[in-house]
């Protein structure tokens, strides 16, 4: 196969555009689909064209379209198709009635452009068959919008850097206004507003009370932390421009969409501890804040079930179809055991732990121990269920989603045991009825990437967020420590990734799986979570380099963000009406916009002093 940069010329290209207009006046091109002109000059053969996706891990042909054969030497006959732009492509032509091989290329094609592809036999006179691929009008550059967006926010983002070291020096701040007091968000942050921080209140939204002593210097980069997974999570839910990157993978892998929600699980654990502490040094009793974590977690059970459900639109009584799990409800269950498990072994931290001999190295793990045999009891129950329930009719500790992947012999095994296990307990109609599987898959099982057997590892990711907790807390003003040790779970985490996955994507043990909630994909997110924090920390709290800002203020109201931008997401001003819906660059301005929106009203919230908590 060898792939030309221009149409037919000569005499005959006049008749070569006059049939390739014809062909492709019938076929519709859509956002990712380019036109696939297939030409046939092999006189007494009928080809069949299959395809599959390369991101498609061991997946069945699929037939693409049947190309009649030629009338006579020289003449073609020719089927217009589209053709998925998203990833690679495999192309494999096939002699109709022999079933045999003539061809096969691989090739990505790019969005709206015109490819045609010339089967015929070499010029030679021999028999053997040559495919050439042709390019007759070049692609767009679809990733463009991308770009331009991301030099636009970049931009604006070294602007108001600059801005800011400007209004830092003191003859320019008081040239611009005398009445600007910088400050006074930073004291409103300080004082009594906001969520966890070294000495916070629980759950990170909740405001200490008038009557208590001032909480302790805030930790600015774990709201910070939150807000950047919020706004990523809005971006994405809205439809991240329509981009694939911004949508869950298909199966195994990672793309920008499979960051946000363990981050932001990491990040609820670590706000747990933070919490806890605060509010236990406080004097409240250990059987008033267990009535408070019941309460939270029933709330957001009952607004993820009630209010965030895709089902929405059918009423909140529509309990025949309505989907039980979902993003709040496995936050809700993940929340109250987690809060559960560090209130019954909650112990007192030392006023000035750098002095004492019981605060040295790995005490932040060896206080932990309690805590640590339940979460590896949990993960044990995880494997077991995992590898060594009996499914009927697939292949016990499966791992892959059923539909034509696996060659097909597994077409209704979507999911493994995690599958089964939800249909078995829920129901059908109780699951996400659009898995990111059929996309690629084509799973036609009902599947549920928020599941009851993923739950577990949303536990264990919670309460690795948890441990980062303690490292802020425990080694507080020990900048160097906290690094330290924020350095070696990021690592040891990315050993455990690197050994479950054997560094490939479909290769491993245990590969990282968003929908099955896999181990490996906790380990992977958690080491990121723990960069992340590395970079954080220091920036934003140690050097103050960075506030944090645009991301801290959707960060301080997350449960509000969330659920608003869940609930009015199908009207204006955060969707409109588009010009053209087959264009990446209108999707994402609208995307972009409504996410700018919900930030700008975290803001507006935030200097109101309003905050929804529960």
């Amino acid at each position: 196969m060898k792939t030309v940069e221009a149409a037919p010329g000569g005499a005959d290209c006049w008749r070569w555009w006059l049939k390739h207009l014809d062909k492709t006046r019938h076929v519709e091109l859509k956002m990712d689909q380019a036109l696939l002109l297939i030409h046939n000059e092999l006189p007494r053969t009928n080809l069949t064209v299959y395809w599959a996706s390369e991101r498609c891990y061991h997946c069945l042909l699929e037939v693409l379209v049947r190309v009649g054969q030629s009338r006579n030497r020289g003449q073609r006959s020719t089927a217009a198709v589209a053709v998925s732009t998203q990833h690679g492509t495999i192309l494999q032509l096939n002699d109709t009635l022999e079933e045999k091989e003539v061809c096969r290329l691989e090739y990505t094609f790019g969005e709206f452009g015109n490819y045609s592809l010339l089967v015929k036999h070499m010029q030679n006179g021999a028999n053997e068959i040559t495919c050439d691929l042709v390019v007759n009008e070049k692609p767009a550059d679809s990733n463009l919008p991308v770009t331009v967006a991301f030099l636009i926010g970049l931009a604006l983002i070294i602007g108001i850097s600059f801005l800011r070291f400007l209004l830092s020096l003191d003859d320019f701040s008081n040239w611009i206004s005398k009445a600007i007091h910088s400050r006074e968000t930073d004291r409103l942050i300080n004082s009594e507003l906001g969520s966890p921080s070294r000495a916070g209140v629980l759950g990170g939204d909740v405001q200490p009370e008038a009557w208590h002593p001032p909480p302790a210097p805030r930790l600015r980069c774990v709201d910070t932390f939150r807000g950047v997974a919020l706004v990523l999570m809005v971006f994405v839910n809205y439809g991240g421009g329509k981009y694939w990157y911004f949508k869950h993978a298909s199966w195994n892998g990672l793309t920008v969409a499979d960051l946000v929600f363990p981050w932001f699980v990491f990040i609820m654990g670590t706000s747990i501890f933070l919490s806890l502490t605060s509010i236990l040094q406080r004097g409240c009793s250990k059987f008033r804040l267990l009535g408070k974590i019941a309460w939270r977690s029933f709330l957001l059970i009952c607004i993820g079930i009630v209010i965030v459900n895709p089902n929405y639109c059918l009423g909140p009584l529509s309990w025949n179809k309505v989907r039980i799990p979902g993003v709040l409800q496995r936050l809700g269950v993940t929340y109250f055991v987690v809060a559960m498990l560090e209130l019954l072994f909650a112990k007192p931290i030392p006023e000035n732990c750098a002095s004492e001999r019981s605060c040295s190295f790995l005490r932040d793990l060896v206080s932990s121990w309690p805590q640590w045999l339940f979460i590896l009891i949990l993960e044990s129950i995880w494997l077991s269920v995992t590898f060594f329930l009996p499914v009927p009719g697939c292949p016990t500790g499966y791992l892959g989603p059923g539909g034509i992947g696996d060659w097909g012999k597994y077409p209704n095994c979507t999911g493994g045991a995690a599958g089964y296990l939800d249909r078995v307990l829920l129901g059908d109609d109780h699951l996400y009825q659009h898995p990111s599987s059929a996309v690629l898959y084509h799973t036609e099982m009902t599947y549920d990437p928020e599941g009851i057997l993923g739950t577990i590892n949303s536990i264990v990711m919670a309460f690795l967020g948890v441990q980062a907790g303690k490292i802020l807390l425990y080694y507080k003003d020990r900048t160097k420590d906290i690094l330290i040790r924020f350095t070696a779970w990021c690592c040891v985490l990315g050993l455990i990734s690197a050994a479950l996955t054997k560094v490939s994507e479909n290769e491993g043990f245990i590969p990282i799986n968003k929908n099955l909630w896999s181990l490996s994909y906790v380990t992977t997110l958690s080491s990121f979570a723990f960069f992340i924090l590395l970079v954080l920390y220091p920036v934003v709290d140690v050097k103050g380099l960075w506030m944090g800002a645009p991301f801290f203020y959707p960060g301080m109201n997350s449960i509000l963000v969330y659920v608003g931008h869940e609930v009015f997401q199908n009207y204006f001003p955060f969707q409109w009406k588009l010009g053209n819906t087959q264009s990446h660059k209108e999707h994402l301005t609208q995307n972009i916009v409504a996410t700018a929106l919900w930030v700008l009203i975290a803001y507006i919230l935030y200097k109101k002093k309003v905050f929804w908590k529960i």
